[in-house]
């Protein structure tokens, strides 16, 4: 039996949508229900809604996830296109919605004089996401940055939260309450006049000279362990440029896995297992995932 929907909702969901055309690994098997909100009005009672119980799941540019051939049940909220305001609250405040690219964010910021945030453009992802695991990137982390956020639950009830109301480490969020997303954050930075156009340009460029920019993978795979990296540990473990099926690791940097065309998630799920063998096997390290895995195998 499908997934019932509000009638007022009904021409607007897609049904069995494949996630493998919103993921930036672009596998991954059907969502059950695919909704794109127009705003935060229309997400609340879109949430206010929905069936209770049924599981809810979130997606932004679709990086640093691995969603598994079976795909999703439940409903698949995606804040790509949407919930993208961007605005300057004061001197040194910023508000971004969920949806905001952080690469827009790192270069709306460089022009209004404001860092540091020149590293959110190595995070290859929307705030939203960023916000749920601490992402970050040359040196910096999100959460250095926030003064507050904005949630939603799955009453539709928004509230607004201090940053202190979460404990936050690295790569790791672990907010106030159970079923509370985010939909926005004020974000603090320091005033910086003068011309700093370059600086989003220097950091990309230093970007793709040690990533697989342009390829198909998800980011990061894998955590650095405490005084150690990834990337360090895989290629040592003699793991650069393994494939399994079309699905490899990257001879540029160790910590990417590449879709090179016809993985399915199921092989890209196998290689992340192996690599974490061969690394625990070689060095005694247990790497930790990154990348979230989900769905159907």
């Amino acid at each position: 039996m499908s997934l019932a929907v509000a009638p007022e909702f009904s021409a607007r969901v897609r049904r069995n949508e494949p996630l493998s055309r919103h993921t930036s690994w672009h596998v991954g098997g059907p969502a059950e229900v695919f909704f794109n909100p127009r705003d935060v009005a229309d997400l609340a009672a879109f949430l206010r809604a929905a069936p209770a119980g049924v599981p809810i799941h979130w997606i932004g540019l679709g990086s640093n996830l691995l969603v598994r051939d079976g795909g999703l049940k439940g409903i698949v909220i995606s804040t790509h296109g949407t919930l993208d305001a961007l605005a300057r609250l004061s001197e040194t405040r910023v508000r971004a919605e969920a949806g905001v690219a952080c690469a827009r964010l790192a270069r709306q910021c460089i022009k209004w004089g404001l860092g540091p945030a020149e590293f959110f453009a190595g995070i290859p992802g929307t705030l939203g996401g960023a916000l749920a695991m601490n992402a970050g990137a040359f040196g910096g982390e999100t959460w250095q940055h926030v003064l507050s956020v904005e949630t939603i639950d799955r009453a539709g009830r928004t509230r607004t939260r201090a940053a202190a109301e979460y404990r936050v480490s690295y790569r790791k969020v672990i907010a106030p309450g159970p079923e509370e997303w985010f939909i926005a954050a004020a974000l603090a930075f320091e005033r910086r006049p003068g011309d700093n156009a370059g600086q989003v340009q220097t950091l990309l460029a230093r970007r793709k000279a040690s990533q697989p920019i342009g390829e198909w993978s998800c980011g990061s795979v894998f955590t650095n362990p405490p005084g150690d990296h990834a990337a360090r540990l895989i290629e040592s473990a003699g793991l650069k440029g393994f494939r399994l099926g079309d699905a490899s690791v990257s001879e540029k940097h160790a910590n990417f896995i590449i879709n090179h065309g016809r993985a399915s998630a199921a092989e890209l799920e196998r290689l992340i297992q192996h690599v974490r063998a061969e690394v625990q096997r070689v060095h005694g390290v247990a790497l930790s995932p990154e990348v979230r895995v989900v769905g159907v195998p």
